[in-house]
């Protein structure tokens, strides 16, 4: 199987019909064919077939949902695609090293996602909260805005170059070592762990979302395995028990 079969490119939110046809195509002119659209505004058209030019086939097998977690849920490595800086801190990736860890990733049978947000705004920080690390097109700072098809193509290419220069992917064997958890999972454990900080009142006051950044973070670059976020949930479990009870007690 191609590694590219285990990369898709997911676009969310998107406004003009017209700018996934024209994605599709770039995708499709770098051996690319994996496109999931997330709550698009309008149903594609007439016009987005006709800027697919050619790429039909790759409009016509996009699935369609409704949540950026939904489409991300079985992935191993997200990476979100922003010009701006936001308030969520995510390690940076210019497009080429972004290309080269998608293909290294891939070439374990892990699934990847690139993420690219709405024309107007890009992707807001709860979605970004969803990504691994962030990519950014180093463009004109005076004129930064690309159009979305542009990124999708810079986005693309850089995927092709890193496959071309790997004659040879290392592929994991069949059950060597422990399955990685999904993405679904690790985003179950990190609710799981918000909800065990609330009610042993590690935050005392404070707000949550800094300490939660951190942790997010943290795990993020451990890469955690199905039996360690097993292991961390069941950890979780029993302070939440004993948070029960202490405030039981108390009473």
């Amino acid at each position: 199987m191609s590694v590219s079969t285990h990369i898709r490119f997911i676009l969310v939110g998107t406004q003009h019909p017209g700018n996934i046809g024209a994605a599709a195509r770039a995708m499709k002119t770098m051996g690319l064919s994996r496109l999931v659209l997330v709550a698009p505004e309008k149903p594609l058209d007439e016009v987005a077939f006709r800027r697919s030019a050619g790429a039909e086939d790759v409009l016509g097998d996009a699935p369609v949902v409704q949540t950026l977690a939904e489409a991300v849920g079985d992935c191993r490595l997200v990476l979100g695609c922003t010009a701006r800086s936001r308030r969520v801190s995510l390690e940076e990736l210019l497009p080429e090293v972004a290309g080269q860890r998608a293909v290294a990733k891939a070439g374990e049978r892990a699934e990847v996602a690139f993420v690219f947000g709405r024309e107007r705004t890009g992707l807001t920080n709860e979605e970004l909260q969803l990504c691994h690390a962030a990519v950014h097109i180093p463009s004109n700072p005076d004129f930064s805005s690309l159009n979305l098809a542009a990124a999708v193509q810079v986005l693309a290419y850089e995927v092709r170059m890193a496959q071309l220069g790997e004659a040879a992917m290392p592929v994991a064997e069949p059950g060597f070592g422990e399955a990685p958890a999904s993405h679904a999972q690790v985003e179950g454990m990190f609710g799981q762990l918000a909800e065990t900080l609330d009610q042993i009142d590690f935050h005392k006051g404070r707000a949550p979302e800094s300490a939660m950044r951190k942790l997010r973070r943290l795990f993020l670059r451990t890469e955690l395995s199905e039996q360690e976020v097993r292991l961390l949930r069941g950890i979780l479990s029993d302070a939440q028990r004993m948070a029960r009870l202490a405030g039981g007690s108390a009473n």
